[in-house]
């Protein structure tokens, strides 16, 4: 019997679609093709397992870079824009949370890009906004360095500023001026005329406020300047959460911060990565993860983890507690802030032993290693905690894993309340329990 829904927030939960999978050797799995990645048809099908599933919103991230492990699946090729335009006409109902750079974009193309997908969707549309960390990246884009950390956050505090002033200048919806024979006028199509550190735009957009007013946006960085810009921002934050003790300081800082720019602490919905591992025991699960990752038994896992790690874990053995402090995030380290600080605060959080260091985390994400049931108990115990909002999941192997997970866990969270089965109408603020974020202008 199923029960009743809590009276809790909608539990968000997100299925990241990139490449063939999150498992770096996902692109040579039996029976499926290695270079899926370039077929349309392989995203189409994913996209419908999880609207079979009724997930909320289908995952991209994104670096236009091609990456230099060519041992690994290509994580990143088709711009997730023109992929997620394909899918909004073929799937009904599921959002699209897509990432774009705002220091390799400009303003005001990005908000017309955005800002049409949302209306073509009906406002299914989430932005992830980062900053890009990959120097790579910056060599695609003119032979100027990787800014500093400082910089790219200035610039795209900057850029959502102007992005969001460009996606609430021109109120379509008025109900025009047809005894002056015009369609708007300065009150309802307006200039922004911004003047900026990095960007001078003059506005207004040529389209027009959106089904949602304009589209969520996401932030993921954990370093003071990422928790910052959240505060500032975000609608949903996708960061790396290792355990719940953790998650609550990192969330009440995050909330501190929109408190200090002037929102509300409820303004914030927490959706941390989550990377099931999920098989019909857990002995069967454990070596699925070690599969996954290449390795013949849980030695050669813990000795991938202290490479990865390196220098912070050398010497340590798969039974000695992991020391928090070495874990701490190194001066002047320009990769992702979010990811250090994770393990660290797993290791300060209980005393923590290397072994199962290597079993909490893949790609700087939560893992969660187990049967159907132990996936949806994990995600119920979060949930009703009141830490997270919900999750985007990365499964290792696509479209096998969000399969099994559509078919296996789903429907134990729908019976425990924790999901309702289906779609519900609306846009994707309406679904997440967020207001309109603008006031509509009347003509007189």
């Amino acid at each position: 019997m199923t029960s009743s829904i809590p009276d809790l927030p909608p539990l968000i939960l997100s299925a990241g679609i990139n490449s063939t999978g999150y498992s770096a050797g996902s692109w040579n799995s039996p029976g499926r093709s290695w270079n899926r990645f370039l077929d349309y048809s392989h995203y189409r099908n994913a996209a419908e397992i999880a609207h079979d599933g009724g997930l909320d919103a289908l995952f991209l991230s994104d670096h236009p870079a091609l990456q230099r492990d060519n041992t690994s699946r290509p994580i990143h090729t088709f711009d997730p824009i023109v992929l997620f335009a394909s899918l909004a006409a073929a799937v009904p109902d599921i959002g699209f949370f897509l990432t774009a750079s705002t220091s390799y974009n400009s303003p005001y193309n990005l908000a017309r890009r955005l800002a049409s997908l949302d209306h073509i969707s009906g406002g299914r549309v989430v932005w992830n906004a980062v900053t890009s960390f990959n120097p790579d990246v910056a060599s695609n884009f003119g032979s100027d360095p990787l800014p500093e950390r400082e910089e790219r956050y200035r610039r795209g505090t900057e850029f959502i500023d102007v992005v969001k002033k460009l996606w609430r200048s021109w109120d379509a919806d008025a109900e025009g001026f047809p005894d002056a024979g015009t369609l708007w006028d300065d009150t309802t199509a307006r200039r922004i005329d911004h003047r900026g550190e990095f960007f001078s735009v003059q506005g207004p957009l040529n389209v027009p406020i959106g089904p949602q007013g304009y589209p969520l946006v996401a932030q993921a960085g954990g370093s003071v300047q990422g928790i910052d810009l959240a505060g500032r921002h975000a609608d949903l934050v996708y960061a790396p959460l290792l355990s719940i003790p953790a998650a609550r300081t990192f969330t009440a800082e995050v909330r501190a911060q929109a408190l200090a720019h002037g929102r509300s602490a409820g303004e914030v919905k927490f959706v941390p990565g989550l990377v099931p591992i999920i098989a019909a025991t857990r002995a069967e699960a454990r070596r699925k993860h070690e599969r996954l990752n290449g390795h013949d038994g849980e030695a050669s896992l813990v000795a991938a983890v202290v490479k990865r790690l390196a220098p912070a874990l050398d010497g340590l053995s798969a039974h000695d507690i992991v020391p928090p402090e070495r874990l701490d995030p190194v001066p002047g380290q320009r990769g992702p802030i979010g990811f250090a600080r994770s393990f660290r605060d797993v290791a300060a959080a209980a005393p923590t032993t290397l072994r199962e260091l290597a079993r909490t985390a893949e790609g700087g994400h939560r893992l969660v290693v187990g049967t159907p049931e132990d996936i949806a108990a994990d995600i119920t115990e979060w949930w009703k905690s009141g830490t997270v909002d919900g999750f985007t999941l990365q499964f290792p192997v696509l479209p096998d894993d969000l399969q099994l997970f559509v078919d296996e866990v789903i429907p134990l969270l729908v019976r425990a309340g924790v999901r309702r089965p289906g779609y519900v109408p609306g846009t994707l603020r309406d679904k997440f329990g967020f207001g309109y974020p603008v006031e509509r202008i009347k003509s007189a």
